[in-house]
């Protein structure tokens, strides 16, 4: 992973940056019903989990952008990953308990998929934060799939200097026209991105699962 520090005195959002850093911090949160009926029928007719495979295109739409894979190196200093990787939370039904995880993201779908599978299988007695040795360039993706709500704020009581992107996802179900849509939460810092970029990266997610479908579909899967 390669970190390019931003230059406070030439960077165009610098001022913004200090102003939402310093003087006001905040955090915006939008939630947007996503279709994704044919994303669906594609992985079951492949056959692929849909929790890995969704978060392999949150992961792909989040890596379109630099205002989602800004940081902190470890002096501190504000900048840019080259790519940043998902940190999921998976749910263990046996004893409702939860594990933090993160995988290292890759372009390459089948790729991810298949480390994913095999991670589950590593990992399979953690709980909460077992996993150690966390990476600087993360954001946090997680999902709520026995609830379709209508928003979702998740609030980190840090010093408010947290910047990485915050996605959730609900249950999905199917509309009045046969559509299947999802509720998807992002969070964002106000000091790395505007309203426009919040609603940008919903337009992303919906490009990255139309090329998702084109893709997987010439793609020969089982488990």
């Amino acid at each position: 992973m390669k970190f390019t520090k931003k230059n406070l005195d030439t960077w165009d959002r610098a001022e913004l940056f200090q102003h939402f850093i310093n003087d006001m911090r905040c955090v915006m949160s939008m939630t947007v019903n996503i279709d994704i009926t044919e994303f669906l029928q594609v992985i079951h007719d492949k056959k692929y989990k849909f929790y890995p495979a969704m978060i392999w295109v949150i992961s792909s739409a989040v890596n379109c952008r630099e205002e989602l894979r800004m940081g902190y190196n470890e002096d501190g200093e504000v900048g840019t990953w080259d790519y940043i990787s998902p940190y999921y939370t998976h749910f263990h039904q046996e004893d409702e308990k939860f594990v933090k995880l993160v995988i290292d993201y890759h372009s390459d779908f089948e790729a991810f998929y298949q480390q994913f599978i095999k991670d589950m299988q590593v990992y399979q007695t953690y709980r909460w934060f077992d996993q150690k040795n966390i990476p600087p360039n993360t954001f946090d993706v997680s999902c709520l799939p026995w609830l379709h709500y209508q928003s979702f704020d998740m609030h980190i009581f840090d010093s408010g200097l947290y910047i990485a992107p915050v996605i959730t996802w609900g249950k999905y179900i199917k509309n009045e026209s046969g559509r299947i849509i999802m509720p998807l939460s992002l969070n964002i810092h106000h000091a790395v991105a505007d309203g426009y970029h919040l609603c940008r990266f919903f337009t992303d997610v919906e490009n990255c699962l139309k090329k998702f479908s084109n893709l997987i579909q010439s793609v020969n899967h089982f488990d």
